[in-house]
């Protein structure tokens, strides 16, 4: 264990009433830029697969708390985070130093738009995201659900190099061995990773393949953009993607969709802004 958090310190007390303090129980570093961990999971936490909460350690007053989109499926049993490593982040420059066995805040409220509900119903859903922004799918495509709202389920994940590809063995292989989500995946999910500063199978930005119709062609879609009536979105990542493609989309005629009301596309803007 480290010394990331001090349970009998004031700040592991404060706010009981809006926080639980969680163990972590696996750490997995892909490369020095990402890293995913496991906590464990409150009886009494629901949340709706691909929402967000806020995590954090304790600070000299209060907790130093963020937003994370949960990777893990409203059904598991564990809570799993994918976060970046940002040497000089309040809480990110300590959160990349967690051991299992360590503790954590975990908020009691999970929110957030990326999610099923958010969306009109549809033939296709493509889930698009760079870096971290990958989250909310690793939940959303090990949901059953997403499986029975839409007929094809598109995972797309761009990165700078090959390595940062995290999660790619589960989306190329474990998904489809899986026993409950095997025949679904199989039949239902692709996986486009593309790479922008390395030679790759799918090369470029997410933004360009898909403005030049690149991505379209790629996966056999014949119209080469988006279709209002059968395609529905979720973006994650970068603030520059989720802008351009989120114009794009309008410009397509689709409608971004919350709540209360659902929609052809959904954003986080608790991320953007």
């Amino acid at each position: 264990m480290t010394d990331v958090f001090n349970a009998p310190s004031p700040a592991a007390r404060l706010q009981s009433d809006t926080h639980h303090v969680e163990t972590i129980t696996w750490v997995k570093h892909w490369t020095e830029t990402y890293f995913s961990f496991g906590l464990t999971r409150p009886a009494s936490f629901r949340f709706r697969s691909g929402e967000f909460v806020m995590i954090g350690l304790p600070g000299e007053t209060k907790p130093i708390m963020r937003a994370y989109s949960i990777a893990s499926p409203h059904w598991a049993e564990e809570l799993e985070f994918f976060s970046i490593k940002v040497p000089d982040g309040p809480l990110t420059s300590r959160l990349q130093k967690i051991q299992p066995g360590d503790q954590i805040f975990l908020a009691k409220k999970p929110t957030g738009t990326l999610v099923l509900d958010a969306l009109r119903p549809g033939k296709r859903l493509f889930l698009i995201g760079t870096g971290t922004g990958l989250a909310p799918w690793l939940s959303i495509a090990r949901d059953p659900e997403t499986f029975e709202r839409f007929e094809e389920v598109i995972v797309a994940h761009t990165v700078r190099e090959v390595r940062d590809l995290a999660y790619r063995d589960l989306f190329e292989r474990e998904l489809h061995e899986d026993e409950f989500l095997g025949e679904m995946a199989s039949e239902q999910l692709v996986y486009y990773p593309t790479v922008t500063r390395e030679d790759f199978i799918h090369k470029g930005r997410i933004t360009d393949l898909i403005i030049s119709g690149q991505k379209f062609r790629d996966l056999g879609l014949e119209a080469g953009k988006f279709n209002p009536e059968e395609d529905r979105v979720m973006l994650c990542g970068s603030m520059s993607m989720i802008k351009e493609l989120a114009a794009l989309l309008e410009e397509h005629g689709m409608a971004e969709g919350s709540n209360g009301d659902p929609g052809d596309f959904v954003i986080e803007r608790a991320f953007v802004g």
